[in-house]
Order: C-alpha cells, then sequence, then structure tokens
C-alpha cells in the first residue's frame, strides 16, 4: 500500500519540477526580475499521473489486551447467554455477576460485555418478540417493561427500536 502511495507522490513531484523547468513569469515567482529561460509551450491540460490509492478505512489496531482466565471465562458465558436469549447490556452484567447467575465480579461481567459484539438494538427486538409470544402487552407497556431496571433494563431507545421491531 506504501509503494502506490509513494509512487502517486512521485509521480506528482516529478510533474511539478517538469512544469518549473518550463520557466516562470514574473507574476506567478512573485519576483520583479525578468527570466531568461526559453521553453517550449506547454500542453493546456494537466500531464495525466497515476491515480493515487487512498485506503476506504484505516483498519483499527488496537493493542492485544491480555485477559485473565476470569475475564476469558466471563466473555464465554456472556456469548453462550446470548446463543441462548436476549439481553440488555445492563440484564447481561447482571446475570454474569449475580451470586444467583455466574457469581464474577462486575468487574469481569462488565469487561466481557464490552469485549464481545452485540447489536443491543437487535437483542431488544428479540426481547420485545419473546414478550409478546408469551402474554400481552401495549406498546407503552412493553416499551416500559424493556427498559425498566426490574425488567430488561435496555435504554429508551433500544426498547422503543425493539417495540417497533416486533410491530406494535
Amino acid at each position: 500500500m506504501k509503494k502506490k502511495l509513494i509512487a502517486g507522490n512521485l509521480t506528482g513531484t516529478v510533474a511539478l519540477i517538469a512544469l518549473g523547468a518550463c520557466g516562470t513569469t514574473p507574476s506567478e515567482s512573485g519576483s520583479s526580475a525578468p527570466t531568461t529561460t526559453t521553453t517550449k509551450a506547454m500542453p493546456k491540460t494537466a500531464p495525466k499521473t497515476a491515480p493515487k490509492t487512498i485506503p476506504k478505512t484505516v483498519p483499527k489496531t488496537t493493542p492485544k489486551v491480555s485477559l485473565t482466565k476470569s475475564q476469558e471465562q466471563a466473555i464465554g458465558s456472556a456469548k453462550s447467554y446470548l446463543d441462548f436469549t436476549a439481553f440488555s447490556r445492563k440484564g447481561l452484567i447482571r446475570q454474569l455477576s449475580s451470586d444467583a447467575g455466574d457469581g464474577y465480579s462486575n468487574a469481569d461481567a462488565t469487561f466481557a460485555v464490552d469485549h464481545i459484539e452485540v447489536n443491543w438494538n437487535e437483542q431488544a427486538a428479540k426481547s420485545a418478540k419473546s414478550y409478546l409470544d408469551m402474554t400481552h402487552f401495549s406498546r407503552k407497556g412493553l416499551i416500559h417493561q424493556l427498559e425498566s431496571s426490574a425488567g430488561d433494563g435496555y435504554t429508551h431507545a433500544q426498547a422503543v427500536y425493539g417495540v417497533n421491531k416486533a410491530g406494535l
């Protein structure tokens, strides 16, 4: 990738040197001294150069994190729970750190949840559909259930997204 960028910049530099060799007028150079260089007329179009290759996205380079055994296990548990059922971020941390759940420390549970890829909106949609499969809710009641700290613990925006996605 660097070779292409360097080649593109080198081509541009050669073109600029070529333009400079053609001579400049006093108004172009900012000098009042006349130039004595005689040159051939330059073509009206700029010389064609190879297009510069610029990466569309820069790969994210995050330093490798050294995990403790407890963090590794918590990550595995978090993924397993999400394979089984839907959770909010808050609900998954609560499940992982609860004495009735896995009993991980809150720090390890939070670390695990923050180091897995989860679309929380889609989790809210799965939860909303699950609730509607079990019982009846009004739109307002289901949003409240999804965002309640005693319920699932989704954010309001996630709860609304989930209810919309569930068709209510």
